[in-house]
This record gives structure tokens, C-alpha cells and sequence, in this order.
């Protein structure tokens, strides 16, 4: 199999955070916060894959480590992540394990290379108590590979996989009810296959992104035409290999596929098909520094999104969407802590971007972050200045304003949102005890009249 990183020994230090001041419409109204507990899962995990159903509650799948490396699934609900039926459900260890919603019913499914069946390929679903095979465990000829899962229009789930009992080409394989079966001839890529990822067009059709090691690792994307599978502009388009491929496809049915892009110093790229040829999505390699665990989804507004692990920062992740003319980061560039791989991006029913990941800063255990408004209801706030120190703290942080407005009134907040202390303010210089707050980053805010500030810092 392609390399896998687990990358364990980088260390950020943490600085001071400077004053910001916020406006109702400025990108600085909006923060990258995690849902729920940072290192939620019970124990440390792999292979994120996130995911909404139809109410708009995320979650997310993984292998975990608790439960003797097999597949859980937790979600989200408003307040604390659980378990979606039992955890650890899978007949063994699982690999490469990705969730998805039938769009017909409903639930949850979750694909995975199946160490409990000979590493073949497994589909199972959650049927509001139970996770339970869809059609036999270990369906595939071969053991499978890179496994990837959609599902088209009518609700049927299509796996894709590199087929090592077909010479490691690609297979994709359908449940039609009763049984899986081939899409297609089994093994129909010219040579063997890596980093596959599968999608369906808006008419209803599959296709299929990889590195294509007939093409010395380039990118190829086929689509199924009903009867054989053909290939999507040429074969081998990318300038130089390509890792790490994630499909995705416009409102216009356009398809697009962002990478780890070798010609372009291991950087984000995203290449989109224009009717004739694949053409670079902005400028090639994009992103600051290296990339690794590319993700790929569209909001609403059909702007592209990626999210990565990004070396620039000590592989912190990072998400950055293309404005029509340039990417541009989401946030901050490498908003959570260090070495946050296995990156897995998606749209929430209200159109904020989410990307769960494993977090080696927190006992590399399941984290899931949005972006969101930090605060709301501030109708037009003109600048006031604030400063914070010491930064970091660890008793009492004194917060100072350049002057005060009548009627001041501070607050004291989490990153998940959650007021914890309040406070009138009429001095220039005000001391709060902070010493039963927990180790973590808060915001300060300060309202006037007319008036906001914010400023962060840390508790140690």
C-alpha cells in the first residue's frame, strides 16, 4: 500500500495573541471553534471520515483503538458527541473506513477495508439500533484498497477500490438489494490504481478519480457511460503525480479534483475538467507549504473549499476556497494544533464548512471544528483598543482599554461559544480572577454603545 503518515513528534509553541478588533463585517467575525470536546473519541483513532444526515447533526467515522481498532461512528448533539449504536461494531480491525447518508432513507453507511475478512471490502449501515451487513462482509474478489463510497440518485451504494485480486486495477462495485455486484468489468483502469475517491455527477452518473500507475502516478478520472467505463479528458492529466485525490463535482456537473500536486513542491492543487481538457483552479499549487489528507466539497454557493494538513504549519489544518480569482484561506492558516491529519471536510445544512481530523495535540484522539460567527447581534461597532496581559496567564489577566464607554459591559468566553464570566467595566484597567478556569483559549469581549473589542489569550 501507498505511504501512510503518522506524524507524532511536531511541536508548536504557543505565542501571545495581539488585540483584534471585530466587525459585523469583517472575515474576523468568524472563528474556527470546535464542536463539542476537543479529543472527543474515547481513546486515539484513524481515518476520520465526516458526514451530515438530512436533520443537519455531523458525523464522523473512524477506526478506534478503544474498541480493539474497529469501526465506530459518534455524532453530534448540540451538546456532547456519542456513540451511534455500539461501539467498535465491525467484525475486526478496519482500515480506510468512509461514511456516507442514502439519500433515500436516510442512514448512515460506512465502507472499509475489513481486516476481519481477509481485508476485502465491507459496506455496513446503522438501522436506528443496529449496524448490520449490507449484503455478505468481505464482498470483494480480492483484497481492496483505498477504498471510497457513494451513492447514486436511487439511493444504491457504489463502492470503489484498488482490486488486488485483479492486478490492483479499480473496481467499483453496487448494491442492487440483494447482492454486489460489478459496475462495469472489475479491474477496468489501465494498470493499478492509488488514491481513489468517488462521486456522482448531478445526472446521476459515477466516476472515478486516482493515481494511475500507468501513468506514473498521475491523476485519471473514468466515468461509467452505462455500459464501460471511459476516461474523462486524458489519461495521466496532472503535470507530475498526484496524492491524496479528492472528487467533487460543481452545480454545473462540471467535476473537479483537488491533490497533493508533486510538480508544484508537494502543494494543494485543484484541476477542474472544462469540456475538452483539465485546467488548473487558480494557480497550481496554491497552498503555503506541503499538504497532506486533501479534501475536497462545494458549499452552497458553489465555491470550492479544500482542507489539509498543512506543512507550513506544522501540518495544522487548513482550509482555504477559491473566490473566483485566487484561494484564499478560511480563517486562519493552520487554525488547530499541530499534526491534525487524516482531514475530512464537509458542508453543514446551514452552509458552515466542518473538517474533522485525528489531533495528535489532544492524545491523538477524534477532533471536529467549524467555522463559525464567534459573536453575533453587534450592529455596526466602531474601534476601541485592548490589551491583555500577562498572556499567558495563569491567576488573574488584567484587561486595559484605551478609554472606557459608559456602560462597558466585558465578557469572558470559551471557544465553544459558552459565557463564563461578566463584568461591568468603568476603569481604564481591570484584574479578573481566572484561576477556576480551566487550561484552554478564551476570547474577552467588550461592548459599549458604540463600541466592541476582542481580544484572546491563554490560561495555563
Amino acid at each position: 500500500m501507498k505511504k501512510l503518515f503518522y506524524i507524532l513528534f511536531f511541536f508548536l509553541p504557543i505565542a501571545g495573541f495581539a488585540q483584534l478588533n471585530l466587525y459585523k463585517d469583517s472575515p474576523l467575525d468568524y472563528e474556527w471553534k470546535y464542536v463539542g470536546t476537543a479529543g472527543f473519541s474515547t481513546e486515539n483513532a484513524l481515518f476520520t471520515s465526516l458526514a451530515f444526515n438530512s436533520s443537519g447533526q455531523p458525523y464522523v467515522a473512524f477506526k478506534d483503538f478503544e474498541y480493539s481498532d474497529k469501526a465506530s461512528v459518534m455524532k453530534f448533539d448540540g451538546t456532547n458527541w456519542n456513540y451511534v449504536g455500539s461501539a467498535g461494531f465491525s467484525a475486526g480491525e478496519v482500515f480506510e473506513i468512509k461514511l456516507e447518508f442514502n439519500p433515500s432513507d436516510g442512514q448512515p453507511y460506512v465502507a472499509y477495508d475489513d481486516n476481519g475478512n481477509a481485508h476485502k471490502a465491507t459496506v455496513m449501515k446503522f438501522d436506528g439500533t443496529n449496524w448490520n451487513n449490507v449484503g455478505i462482509a468481505g464482498f470483494s474478489a480480492g483484497e481492496a484498497y483505498y477504498i471510497c463510497l457513494a451513492f447514486n440518485p436511487l439511493g444504491e451504494p457504489y463502492v470503489g477500490y484498488s482490486d488486488y485480486g485483479n492486478d490492483e486495477k479499480e473496481t467499483v462495485m453496487k448494491f442492487d438489494g440483494i447482492n454486489w455486484i460489478n459496475v462495469g468489468s472489475p479491474g477496468f483502469s489501465a494498470d493499478g490504481t492509488q488514491s481513489a475517491s468517488l462521486a456522482f455527477s448531478p445526472a446521476g452518473d459515477p466516476y472515478v478519480a486516482y493515481a494511475d500507475l500507468f501513468k506514473n502516478s498521475k491523476a485519471t478520472v473514468m466515468k461509467f457511460d452505462g455500459i464501460n467505463w471511459v476516461n474523462i479528458g486524458n489519461m495521466g492529466f496532472t503535470p507530475g503525480e498526484a496524492d491524496y485525490i479528492s472528487l467533487a463535482f460543481n452545480s454545473s456537473g462540471e467535476p473537479y479534483v483537488a491533490f497533493e500536486d508533486w510538480t508544484n513542491n508537494y502543494k494543494a492543487s485543484v484541476m477542474k475538467f472544462d469540456g475538452n481538457n483539465w485546467i488548473y483552479i487558480g494557480k497550481g499549487g496554491f497552498s503555503t507549504g506541503h499538504v497532506l489528507y486533501v479534501s475536497l466539497a462545494f458549499n452552497f454557493e458553489d465555491q470550492p473549499y479544500v482542507a489539509y494538513a498543512d506543512g507550513s504549519v506544522f501540518y495544522s489544518c487548513s482550509v482555504m476556497k477559491f473566490d473566483g480569482n485566487d484561494w484564499i484561506n478560511v480563517g486562519n492558516n493552520g487554525f488547530s494544533g499541530n499534526n491534525s491529519l487524516f482531514t475530512s471536510l464537509a458542508f453543514s445544512s446551514d452552509n458552515k464548512p466542518y473538517v474533522a481530523f485525528i489531533d495528535f495535540e489532544n492524545a491523538s484522539k477524534v477532533t471536529v471544528m467549524k467555522y463559525d460567527s464567534v459573536f453575533v447581534g453587534i450592529n455596526e461597532p466602531q474601534k476601541t483598543k485592548l490589551l491583555l496581559y500577562p498572556n499567558p496567564a495563569t491567576d488573574k489577566i488584567t484587561i486595559e482599554i484605551s478609554e472606557v464607554t459608559e456602560g462597558g459591559n466585558l465578557s469572558i468566553v470559551n471557544i465553544e461559544g459558552q459565557q463564563l464570566i461578566t463584568r461591568h467595566i468603568t476603569e481604564p484597567n481591570t484584574t479578573i480572577d481566572i484561576s477556576t478556569l480551566p487550561s484552554g483559549v478564551y476570547f474577552v469581549r467588550l461592548m459599549g454603545e458604540r463600541t466592541v473589542s476582542m481580544g484572546k489569550f491563554i490560561k495555563e
